[in-house]
């Protein structure tokens, strides 16, 4: 009889009883926030594979080939890049070759005049 007092007041006492709380901060160096900055930056110099989909010399005509290429390839990242006078949209970021053919041959049955761009020799 003991033993079912002692389990059913430690039963009870497990009920009533809370975790702790507290607060966690993190001291993170200075550094480690700059050399992230630096990764990032460095990350979006690499040159790419690009596929051009459009060239246009009108904003609106840009815009609307973009739209079409995100509903058509929401997978693909694109942007149109303004070289006066004309627009020009492009999408994908492909670091090998052989993805970016890939690649190109499938929105080249949606836009046939697809240009892949190769990337430009960093100096």
């Amino acid at each position: 009889m003991k033993n079912v007092i002692y389990i059913a007041f430690t039963l009870l006492f497990a009920t009533f009883a809370n975790a702790q709380e507290g607060t966690i901060s993190i001291d993170q160096d200075v550094q480690i926030t700059q050399l992230l900055e630096l990764y990032k930056k460095t990350l979006d110099k690499n040159d790419y594979y690009r596929i051009q989909v459009g060239f246009v010399s009108n904003n609106e005509k840009a815009q609307e080939i973009k739209s079409n290429v995100e509903i058509d390839f929401p997978d693909l990242p694109s942007q149109i890049d303004f070289d006066s006078p004309t627009y020009r949209i492009r999408v994908g970021k492909f670091k090998s070759k052989l993805e970016a053919e890939r690649k190109f041959n499938e929105v080249r049955k949606k836009y046939p005049n697809a240009m892949l761009l190769k990337p430009k020799k960093s100096t």
